[in-house]
């Protein structure tokens, strides 16, 4: 296997990271079931994130605006000023949560950089997501920082092309198939899949893939009998 660079996804790949939005997304539709049932609430809010992804992105201050404009929305601009704040409380505790990284990351990460390239290649808010890998205490490890607006297909071309290595010698490591294995593998890179327990709405895809690159991984250590 000619890998010569390993990237690593971030969110819910090093560290936990859905279980934060979960967790506020019930406490979002608790305060509004008044006016729609918490169900409703939360395709509502998932509707509102789809059409704002062009203009905010990724990232808790994205979905904190979701929220927000999701409230103003379902109740007709009835929404209490101290409802407002209570959104705003919400999306900034989720700035200030805890890394809590996933189980083996640093003892993999020692493993692999004796002989790789070892890169972060991630998409969010930049602030936050630079205050994340700051906090997780992993940043010596990588190469290089990648935060991306997206990850498709032009945005990993883009990266191939900085850190100069051709698609056949890239590996990237993820817990989601849309974002993080499928570009890479369309680009003629390595892509192997580290399923997660929860994934947001968006990430997920139906679909089997076959492809001699791809891999799917019980646990994140399960790469290392692989590559070494």
């Amino acid at each position: 296997m000619p890998i010569q660079v390993i990237a690593f996804d971030a969110d819910d790949t090093l560290w936990v990271n859905e279980p934060h939005y979960q967790h506020v997304e019930q406490q979002f539709c608790g305060l509004l079931e008044d006016f729609l049932p918490r169900h409703t609430v939360s395709q509502e809010l998932f509707r509102t994130e789809m059409d704002n992804l062009s203009l905010y992105g990724y990232g808790a201050k994205a979905f904190m605006l979701s929220m927000i404009e999701t409230a103003i929305r379902i109740t007709e601009g009835r929404v209490a000023a101290h409802s407002i704040r209570h959104i705003i409380d919400l999306g900034r505790e989720m700035l200030h949560e805890p890394i809590e990284l996933l189980p083996d990351v640093q003892a993999v990460l020692d493993t692999l950089q004796t002989q790789f390239r070892l890169v972060v290649a991630t998409k969010g808010d930049l602030l936050d997501q630079e205050r994340k890998l700051e906090k997780s205490g992993l940043a010596s490890y990588f190469h290089h920082i990648e935060i991306m607006s997206d990850k498709k297909e032009q945005d990993y071309r883009k990266l191939l092309r900085h850190l100069e290595v051709p698609p056949e010698a890239f590996l990237m490591i993820g817990n989601s198939l849309r974002s993080d294995v499928l570009p890479v593998l369309n680009l003629g890179g390595w892509g192997f899949h580290v399923p997660y327990h929860t994934t947001w709405e968006h990430e997920k895809i139906d679909a089997k893939i076959e492809n001699e690159r791809f891999r799917t991984l019980e646990t994140l250590k399960d790469v290392l009998p692989i590559l070494l």
